[in-house]
């Protein structure tokens, strides 16, 4: 069965420290706060009394009394008490006796699963709101420059290393990862009520991209079986769900046999929700008809501290692993950067290496920046800087914010998609460093436009995993060598993220069909690139526009990863022939080769572990696939809804050969065994 981790967090002799965009984001906090949940006090009784009534206290469970009597007993000895209408306006006994002992049990986990507890929790974000509304500057001390990292192009050589090099060299050390899959979020922004890694990733195969996922790791892991000539070679995956996801993501991978893996080859953590945060005086937010306090997702910095936790990395120290690999959960694009970006890393000795793609000046996406601090280098560090920081942060240095760069039209700062690459050495020892993995901590609220003390929503103190390097320059100073990786966006970067109303406006629009648009151009290239005749999508003019989104008109080409994930295998498996722009082509075989294939329909070729298969001067021409957009006024299903369109699969020649043994497939789609 999978295993299962739960985030707990355990009282630690210290806090989360202070982070941006307020307060130092660069010095985690080494104080040792007061545990909010302790035993229960005359005094806190007292301080109760006006409040809850004896017979209320009577219904709760010793811990939810406990909490419940110290989170009234903090509130009351603050400055300025907020925490009223969690307590203050409880109804006698007899009235909502059920919600009340929910009430109490749920503070009682929140104090439980927060370092130091709800005292720490809105001491912090007391602190943290206050720098906020002040408009705090938490780089004043810092100078920024641009980091060194490797730019690599898939389809020539950039600088002094080239892909196909970068690759190798990831290749060497295949075998010694592991993957992890940080999955906390639903779909929601997409218009979208299921997990997003439920999604698919596009409509000639439906595989979600949970499904990519584990078929890229097992198609790693087959190349690794491979090279070391070892039968017993396996890659973890770790997933970080949330308490949204958590059950969704057990159900699909059950329902799908874990996608091939085995059983103990996928561990799942779940991370905790904190408290929501209503004022500037981190007023809780409560719901007083639920008769509950309002919990958002803490971010996916927990998933260092979760780690961390349960051991996994010790674990994966001892088995010999060398680096792990964060993915996020909707960027399909990026699986094709990971070999590549090992390989850097292992060149480079990056002790962190993020995958990185070209900035537009002035783009709201973050970016990797060398921050060097102006009396004390040894607080320097590369770290990702939020766009909105950056341009105020480079005005200062240089009066004109965050310019392009004359020759390449970008900005030199890359642009972060937030997927890692660390080095195990060095990411235990920060992991057992005094923060143990706990991320440093930001606020980010949506002021009312004519009150800065309160906002449009609830906010919450936020973690992000991008900001570990703040922990690494705290254990490891200035022998911590962070970098990053860049490739051109049309092959590591599409995110399905936005709705398609969203999308109408952005640039770029981030929907579904715009990622699974952009999957294809990438295959359209990679294809182009190894010789084939293949028209490709790269001109605004070639874009065919569906439900307001900028789509490829084709040809659609699914290159599945037990087919191909690297570019000299590519190479080796497809030799000549062409592909028309109204075309489908589904690729699927470890053992499959293609030569001179001419495709003007749609055809789906898919084959067994142990099936050598050639494919010679095969012609295709059939009806084919074509995507139909949507009708005014039918009710069609969520997932469809989201993408604005429908694929019809009208005719199409498919080859499916699962039984083991040698094939050849002849120019009419014969297929004969030859052993």
């Amino acid at each position: 069965m999978i295993l299962t981790f739960l985030l707990i967090f355990p009282f630690l002799s210290h806090a989360f420290g202070t982070a941006k965009p307020t307060g130092n984001p660069f010095s985690p906090s080494s104080s040792s706060p007061s545990t909010a949940c302790s035993s229960t006090t005359s005094s806190s009784e007292e301080t109760t009394k006006s409040f809850i009534s004896k017979e209320n206290l009577d219904l709760l469970s010793s811990e939810g009394k406990s909490a419940l009597l110290n989170l009234i007993e903090f509130d009351q000895s603050s400055d300025n008490p907020c925490q009223h209408d969690v307590y203050g306006s409880w109804p006698d006994v007899g009235t909502k006796d059920n919600l009340k002992i929910n009430l109490a049990n749920q503070i009682a986990e929140l104090d439980s699963s927060y370092p130091g507890g709800l005292k720490s929790y809105i001491t912090k974000a007391r602190k943290l709101l206050q720098e906020s509304k002040l408009g705090t500057n938490p780089f004043e001390e810092y100078a920024p420059t641009v980091p060194e990292g490797e730019r690599l192009c898939y389809e020539n050589k950039l600088t002094n290393m080239s892909f196909s090099e970068a690759e190798q060299a990831g290749l060497q050390g295949i075998g010694d990862v592991a993957f992890v899959i940080v999955a906390g979020g639903l779909g929601e922004r997409l218009g979208y009520s299921g997990i997003k890694l439920s999604l698919e990733t596009n409509l000639c195969t439906n595989k979600s991209y949970l499904e990519v996922y584990v078929k890229y790791i097992l198609a790693m892991q087959r190349l690794a079986i491979k090279k070391l000539n070892r039968e017993d070679v396996q890659i973890p995956l770790v997933i970080m769900t949330s308490g949204d996801t958590d059950e969704p993501t057990r159900q699909i991978l059950k329902e799908n046999n874990n996608f091939g893996m085995t059983e103990n080859q996928i561990l799942i953590v779940t991370q905790a929700k904190v408290p929501a945060l209503q004022d500037s005086d981190a007023k809780l937010a409560f719901n007083a008809e639920k008769f509950q306090i309002e919990t958002k997702p803490h971010g996916h910095g927990d998933v260092h501290q979760l780690l961390k936790k349960h051991g996994i990395v010790e674990d994966w120290i001892k088995q010999g692993r060398k680096h792990v690999i964060f993915l996020q959960d909707t960027n399909v694009l990026v699986i094709n950067s990971v070999l590549p970006t090992l390989g850097v890393s292992i060149t480079k000795q990056f002790d962190m290496n993020t995958i990185c793609t070209p900035r537009v000046a002035g783009e709201a996406a973050g970016a990797i920046t060398s921050l060097n601090h102006k009396t004390d280098p040894s607080k320097s560090l590369v770290i990702n800087v939020e766009y909105n920081q950056l341009g105020p942060l480079l005005k200062s240095v240089n009066g004109e914010g965050d310019i392009a760069d004359e020759a390449t039209g970008y900005s030199p700062y890359p642009g972060n998609s937030n997927i890692l690459i660390m080095g195990l050495s060095s990411y235990n020892t920060v992991l057992n460093g005094e923060d143990e993995g706990v991320v440093t901590e930001f606020v980010n609220p949506k002021y009312k436009k004519d009150n800065p003390d309160e906002f449009l929503k609830p906010t919450r103190l936020e973690c992000m995993m991008q900001d570990f390097p703040k922990l690494m320059q705290k254990e490891l100073g200035n022998t911590v060598n962070v970098g990053f990786t860049m490739f051109e966006r049309w092959f590591t970067f599409s995110p399905a993220k936005n709705s398609l109303e969203s999308g109408q406006t952005a640039n770029p629009p981030d929907t579904a069909s715009s990622a699974e648009s952009d999957k294809y151009i990438q295959n359209q290239r990679k294809l182009r690139h190894v010789g084939m005749d293949v028209p490709v999508t790269e001109h605004a003019d070639d874009f065919l526009k569906i439900a307001g989104i900028p789509v490829t008109p084709g040809p659609r080409i699914v290159i599945c990863p037990a087919f191909s994930i690297t570019q000299e295998e590519l190479q080796a498996k497809i030799q000549g022939g062409s592909v028309t722009k109204r075309s489908s082509l589904v690729l699927e075989g470890e053992n499959l080769k293609i030569n001179n294939l001419n495709l003007d329909g749609a055809l789906v070729i898919r084959t067994g572990k142990d099936c050598d298969v050639t494919v010679q001067d095969l012609t295709v021409q059939n009806k084919g696939w074509e995507l139909r957009e949507l009708e005014d006024g039918v009710d069609y299903p969520e997932h469809v809804k989201i993408r604005g369109y429908v694929m019809e699969k009208h005719e199409a020649m498919e080859i499916l050969i699962q039984e083991p043994g040698k094939y050849a497939v002849d120019k009419n789609g014969i297929v004969t065994k030859i052993e």
